[in-house]
């Protein structure tokens, strides 16, 4: 678009091959573009940094709601309390959907579409998937605009208007 960007990156880098994902990522960015790197409440950290960008990256709402599981249940999967964990999904997403409102930018929202496969063999799989399920309507209902990237090639899924 060729404005001022801030890019907003939520991966944490759990692990060795995580971390170097992630650095390849840093490099393969412009380096006339402002970084966020955050987990969490996303929509009051990019009004604080925000300054004078005119678009917003945020990449991706995927590895947000990972995070969000991540925060609130152990490695087992055995103690999950999917209510509260909804909860404060839809808590963050809305956050996010307020910013986007209040602020005057261009805003390009990367996630991935996990329904399409299998339905996953054990509980927090099924309800990550669900999460992010929750999360990507909440969006494409506030969006203007909603397209499905596949092979690179975007299909419109939610078209601008008069289009």
């Amino acid at each position: 678009m060729g404005e001022t960007v801030l890019f907003v990156a939520t991966a944490v880098a759990g692990d060795e091959e995580m971390r170097q994902r992630i650095e390849e990522h840093k490099r393969a960015r412009s380096t006339a573009w402002s970084t966020l790197e955050v987990t969490s409440h996303l929509g009051s950290q990019i009004e604080q940094k925000i300054g004078g960008a005119q678009v917003v990256i945020v990449d991706c709402i995927t590895l947000l709601v990972n995070n969000i599981l991540g925060q609130h249940s152990d490695q087992t999967g055995e103690q999950i309390n999917a209510p509260l964990i909804e909860k404060r999904l839809i808590a963050e997403v809305g956050e996010l959907i307020e910013c986007i409102d209040r602020v005057d930018a261009s805003f390009i929202i990367v996630t991935n579409e996990v329904g399409l496969g299998l339905v996953p063999a054990n509980r927090v799989g099924r309800l990550y998937r669900d999460l992010l399920a929750k999360a990507n309507q909440l969006l494409a209902q506030a969006a203007d605009e909603v397209y499905m990237m596949v092979a690179g090639l975007p299909l419109p899924i939610k078209p601008a208007k008069g289009l």
